[in-house]
């Protein structure tokens, strides 16, 4: 393979253009897929479309991080009716993760078998619960999860316990974990990967957290725990501002042989023997739509035409809650409820899973109040909320997709799907808070702040490169490798054939350091 030189760019990379490794990407499945091979002592490039996000006061500003989307993308998507839209997407080091509440949770053992819901059926994984169950409980440790084995009535089964004791909770929140416990619920504590807080000489305060980025760097994110990580390796190099237009495959069509990038408005190519693309289920997608030639007409690696397909981000909610009483608390991120994961006697059919949230202020829901109650002020409101997230499990529709408009646009298709199962939940969760010691509510209706997120809502991305064992309904193999192409892999939420009810954060890193692991003892 003829080795290339680079353009006259100010880069801090050797001359030789030429790695044995190339990660795209730093979010949940790039950064932490960095963190495991770096010590293989292979010559790696990280490539990562935006920066670093500075350590400013404008971090933990509601204004400047909700309101005025300072870290999002500055991108624009089109929907299914070529209506454009601000995708909820941050490129930075870290990617989503450093904006994510990190609750990080296992799939469920069911969620890797087929499961009927009330709108379809939920298909099996290519592989089990036992497969990847010894990688959750190392991801758990790279990134500092907390949390108590038992008490969630749905977890999977798991010997070792949690790397860090259970977050605790505030004494508003604890006041209601008891209240749920005595209506004969299992709340449980949330498994939240961040740093112990009283480690140090300088305890932290858990606070601005969900969607903000942490100056303090005690998030357990993709950054921190697998960038910075990686970079310690002298092999290691990451290059930022890097946008990933295509890749380039050889004469046979059957192998990648150079990365193009575009740094700085100038195109640098690298060759490379193996590429890891871990961009997000969207942008990974869009990525090998680009990259179709000759050999790969629907897009690289996709013989099946599974490629952009069976897009899944989860039915999700937020939900406030207000009550007489005040909650002064700083962060209730600290337990949730699976209790109906799987339906109860009155629905048997799944629901999914609810949380609480980081604690709202007045300007996050500024634009979203109601208007039923004049003088009924925003500081008010967020002085008595309790602050809830509900996920339910949509399923993989062919038509939910992520496809290119002529101009290269991303297009993302979305109908929603299998409604009544979080419509269930949501009921469910009104009813636990009304007889959870809430009564007394400012108004004797009760008022409720709830919000269906939107398209623009991609945190949960998932779906759009399946795993499997058939090459004609698959694009990856069961350890992520791509049927088409000898030396690629796709490591990040891409893979997920179905979304389960949790967050996909947590899969994703333990699916990173399973291919990592295979690629060390059987690749390289």
């Amino acid at each position: 393979m003829a080795t290339h030189y680079l353009k006259k760019i100010n880069l801090k990379l050797d001359l030789l253009t030429h790695f044995d490794l190339i990660i795209i990407g730093t979010g949940a499945g790039g950064g932490t897929l960095a963190a495991k091979l770096a010590p293989t002592g292979k010559k790696i490039l990280i490539l990562e479309r935006g920066g670093y996000i500075p350590k400013e006061k404008e971090n933990w500003n509601t204004e400047e991080v909700f309101l005025k989307a300072r870290y999002k993308a500055k991108e624009t998507w089109l929907d299914k009716n070529d209506k454009p839209f601000h995708p909820g997407i941050h490129y930075c080091v870290g990617g989503n993760t450093k904006m994510y509440g990190a609750a990080l949770l296992r799939l469920r053992e069911r969620d890797f078998e087929e499961v009927k819901h009330h709108g379809g059926v939920s298909p099996a994984w290519p592989i089990s619960y036992n497969d990847l169950q010894p990688y959750y409980l190392q991801a758990e440790k790279m990134y500092h999860v907390h949390g108590l084995r038992g008490s969630d009535p749905t977890e999977p089964k798991e010997t070792q316990p949690y790397p860090l004791a259970p977050l605790a909770h505030e004494p508003r929140i604890q006041e209601l974990y008891d209240d749920i416990q005595k209506l004969g619920l299992k709340p449980f504590p949330l498994p939240v990967g961040v740093k112990d807080p009283k480690s140090g000489d300088a305890p932290f305060v858990l606070d601005r957290f969900d969607g903000f980025p942490d100056p303090t760097e005690s998030k357990g994110d993709s950054h921190v725990d697998g960038v910075k990580e990686a970079l310690k390796y002298p092999n290691v190099q990451l290059q930022t501002h890097a946008l990933v237009e295509k890749l380039l495959t050889d004469t046979s069509g059957k192998k990648i042989e150079a990365v193009q990038a575009k740094i700085n408005d100038e195109e640098v190519t690298y060759t490379v023997d193996i590429v890891f693309v871990a961009c997000g289920a969207i942008n990974s997608a869009a990525l090998l739509l680009r990259s179709a030639n000759a050999h790969h007409p629907k897009g690289l690696g996709n013989s099946s035409d599974v490629v952009g397909r069976h897009y899944m981000a989860h039915n999700n909610s937020a939900l406030l809650a207000i009550s007489k009483k005040p909650n002064p608390t700083k962060f209730g991120k600290t337990f949730a409820v699976n209790d109906f994961y799987f339906g109860d006697d009155d629905f048997q059919f799944p629901m999914g899973h609810i949380q609480m949230l980081g604690k709202s202020d007045p300007v996050m829901y500024k634009e979203d109040a109601p208007s039923i109650a004049p003088g009924f002020s925003l500081e008010l409101m967020a002085n008595h909320a309790l602050d809830f997230w509900m996920t339910s499990e949509d399923l993989p529709d062919p038509e939910n997709r992520v496809t290119l408009n002529k101009e290269g646009q991303i297009k993302l298709i979305y109908k929603e799907n299998n409604l009544e199962g979080h419509k269930r939940l949501q009921k469910k969760l009104r009813w636990m808070v009304e007889h959870a010691g809430c009564e007394s509510h400012i108004f004797p209706s009760h008022l409720y702040l709830g919000k269906k997120i939107p398209l623009a809502g991609t945190a949960h991305q998932c779906g759009t490169i399946r795993f499997g064992k058939d090459p004609k309904t698959s694009a990856l193999d069961t350890f992520c490798k791509s049927h088409d192409v000898d030396n690629l892999y796709v490591v990040d939420g891409s893979f997920f054939p179905s979304s389960s009810a949790v967050n996909p954060a947590l899969t994703i890193m333990a699916m990173a350091i399973r291919v990592a692991e295979h690629i060390k003892s059987e690749i390289l």
